[in-house]
């Protein structure tokens, strides 16, 4: 009988790795997984720090295992379903419909979008995450978010930054079929000016995210 895989964060880190090196080049090809930050740049001109946000409670809404007894799956989806299964893990596939079992204790313990955004910022102000010459966070999003939406966002994280002297230059906002790259140093609220780019994520490119994150 095999025993069960330990959850860990790796996995997400490693997703959020590959997505900025698949999505936004080379750049991001050398970040490798530390601890505060999450992803560094060995020669620490960056550092990213990756995290969750889900309204409460809807991660139990949406625990695969819980209903896996009267599950109807379609047969195209039949192999992801059992990925899901199988690695403890789902982000990505299905369009974000299930929680794997590992993945499950991830989201459960995740913030709102505003609350997580304040703990992080600070977090980065206080010197939390040592000396880089520059700070992403890269925030994984259950809940999808209009283009409005992120903007505001932007606007919130910007304006709770403002006064420190560490900051975070950028915002990845991570949701199944997209990323948000938000320039955080570019919001100026007198002109309503943001500097944020959308970037489509196919179902093929998931799968591949996902694939790569369980190694």
């Amino acid at each position: 009988m095999g025993t069960s895989r330990k959850f860990d964060t790796c996995f997400f880190e490693r997703y959020a790795k590959i997505s900025l090196e698949t999505i936004l080049g080379d750049g991001y090809a050398e970040l490798v997984n530390e601890d505060r930050p999450d992803l560094q740049m060995p020669d620490r001109s960056l550092g990213i720090e990756v995290t969750r946000a889900m309204e409460p409670r809807k991660d139990v809404a949406q625990n695969l295992l819980r209903e896996m007894a009267g599950l109807q799956v379609q047969e195209e989806d039949r192999d992801e379903v059992n990925q899901i299964i199988r690695s403890g893990y789902g982000y990505g596939l299905q369009d974000g419909k299930y929680v794997g079992h590992l993945e499950y204790d991830y989201w459960a313990l995740a913030l709102p979008l505003r609350r997580i955004i304040a703990s992080k910022i600070e977090k980065v102000g206080s010197g939390f995450y040592g000396d880089f010459r520059e700070y992403g966070l890269y925030i994984f999003c259950k809940d999808d978010l209009s283009y409005d939406e992120v903007i505001l966002t932007m606007e919130y994280a910007s304006d709770l930054q403002r006064n420190l002297d560490v900051k975070y230059s950028k915002m990845f906002l991570s949701l199944i079929d997209k990323m948000y790259v938000c320039d955080l140093s570019a919001v100026d609220h007198s002109i309503r000016k943001t500097d944020c780019t959308s970037y489509d994520i196919s179902r093929r490119m998931c799968k591949e995210f996902f694939i790569k994150s369980l190694d």
